[in-house]
């Protein structure tokens, strides 16, 4: 084998767009950016990119308030399944007397 052959000079470009083509694969694979033939990083950012994060942080904190709501209502019948009858009664007509 000649080292200064063309085809030895082919085949190390072809190892080097090989390992190019696997390295973005992985990297698309999970999430990341890819790069281009230069090094540098190619994205694929939506103008409204940051009005859907404000979005979905809203949404998500509407979510949690209704969560915790959820878990003291679960709460409130826990108590009132696994209480006796005569407490249950009984707060319920120190309410009533209350109104």
């Amino acid at each position: 084998m000649d080292w200064g052959s063309p085809e030895f000079v082919i085949a190390i470009i072809a190892l080097s767009y090989g390992g190019w083509i696997v390295n973005n694969w992985i990297r698309a694979k999970h999430g990341y950016e890819l790069e281009d033939e230069w090094g540098g990083k190619s994205s694929k950012a939506e103008p409204n990119e940051q009005r859907k994060i404000e979005l979905l942080s809203n949404e998500n904190a509407e979510l949690v308030g209704k969560i915790d709501r959820l878990q003291e209502r679960l709460q409130v019948l826990e108590r009132i399944a696994t209480d006796p009858a005569k407490r249950t009664a009984d707060e319920i007509e120190a309410l009533r007397e209350k109104n």
